[in-house]
């Protein structure tokens, strides 16, 4: 048995964040369709290099556990043929920003939800539907912007820093795959579903956290450090003799005495009362980093890396990708998913991290072609080999 084992899903997304809700819900056991554009499919088919066997890394990371259907939504088949398949759901993912549009075609949540009251309508937009923004187009790098983040992110005197990955998207959909589990715990109490309205903006304002509230509390604006911790210090990279670079993180004035004892330098730095206490090292930190930076470079990383850990002081190797995924303790964990793909063999994507004792998660469906399944869903829908033929003949399919 899965979690979500009989949950019905139709997700009408692409590009992230609609796309990676969707593999969440699949991952926990729902049946999930994707609808795609006929002949070129979900847009992040496109986005690459790399390829492989015709198949976009990109789209690969967030589309397992899926079928794949072809409908054309301005076709009056295509859009019936949606209206059926809503009709078999529990759950509805959207990612169309303009209201207007969805209302034409009568994909608004008003209509659906007034058609079908145990729906669980989730909207992925940029902004979301209310306010002076609803409507516009919404993309990862605009949400890092406006939600404030790029502005403290990079190093001191250097230009704003997005994320290199797309994390306003990420957050966006497991956000929404929170918010569709909670809304089916309410639907088995109420036995109606309803509308959540999930906005890029509003996910990514959340990882201000602690920066937002510097702000709203004590009107400090965060400003850009580097690697540096705005309240913590040591808690950064240092690179050691050997060139390599790892962290430490000296979170507590305990770890603090325990970090300087195993340095040896329990009567220097210990003792200075620049370094007296946290409040004293942020207020120094210039002048503790670089003690610390000569001091590590007598050593390579691994042997800072073996005395830290034998001391227990919280530290790490600054690793490369393939390092991490390829670290132990990853494998351990089961962090790599592999599903054999018809196009390209072995399919390898990021494992869920949800690990759960009784209804485990798990990958029984490669990211599927561009329409793989549609003849499938259609014949389940109980459509006739000749309506099949004919709605593919005319393009609706």
């Amino acid at each position: 048995m899965q979690a979500l084992e009989n949950v019905r899903v139709l997700e009408v997304s692409e590009a992230m964040a609609g796309p990676y809700c969707a593999m969440l819900l699949g991952d926990f056991g729902a049946d999930v369709i994707k609808v795609e554009r006929p002949g070129a499919g979900d847009q992040s088919r496109g986005w690459g290099p790399p390829f492989i066997g015709g198949e976009s890394a990109y789209f690969l990371c967030c589309n397992r556990n899926k079928r794949s259907i072809t409908l054309d939504l301005k076709h009056a088949t295509g859009l019936e043929i949606l209206g059926r398949l809503i009709e078999r759901v529990d759950v509805l993912i959207i990612n169309q920003p303009s209201r207007a549009s969805l209302a034409r075609r009568e994909l608004d949540p008003e209509t659906l939800c007034g058609r079908h009251p145990r729906l669980i309508y989730c909207s992925v937009t940029g902004y979301g539907h209310t306010g002076p923004k609803a409507g516009r187009p919404g993309y990862d790098i605009l949400a890092q912007a406006e939600a404030g983040v790029m502005s403290f992110t990079g190093e001191p005197g250097g230009e704003p820093m997005r994320y290199p990955i797309a994390i306003a998207d990420v957050t966006c959909g497991i956000y929404a795959a929170l918010g569709i589990l909670a809304a089916l715990l309410a639907r088995e109490k109420t036995g109606r579903g309803q509308f959540l309205d999930m906005a890029l903006l509003d996910s990514q304002l959340t990882w201000l956290a602690n920066a937002g509230s510097s702000y709203l509390n004590a009107g400090a604006e965060p400003r850009r450090l580097g690697n540096a911790h705005p309240s913590i210090v040591p808690y950064q990279p240092f690179r050691a003799g050997d060139g390599r670079y790892f962290i430490v993180a000296v979170g507590t004035e305990a770890l603090w005495k325990k970090f300087c004892a195993t340095l040896g330098v329990s009567g220097t730095l210990e003792c200075d009362p620049r370094f007296a206490s946290n409040r004293d090292r942020i207020e120094h930190r210039e002048e503790l980093v670089a003690l610390l930076d000569g001091l590590f470079q007598k050593q390579p990383a691994t042997a800072w890396l073996k005395r830290f850990l034998a001391a227990e002081i919280p530290a790490a190797p600054l690793q490369t990708v393939a390092e991490a995924l390829a670290d132990p303790q990853a494998l351990a964990r089961g962090a790599i998913v592999q599903i054999e793909h018809p196009a390209i063999g072995a399919a390898k994507s990021i494992a869920n991290p949800v690990k759960l004792s009784g209804t485990p998660v798990t990958y029984h469906l490669p990211p599927p072609q561009l329409g793989e399944h549609t003849e499938a869903i259609l014949r389940e829908l109980g459509l006739g080999e000749a309506e099949i033929r004919s709605a593919r003949a005319n393009g609706a399919a």
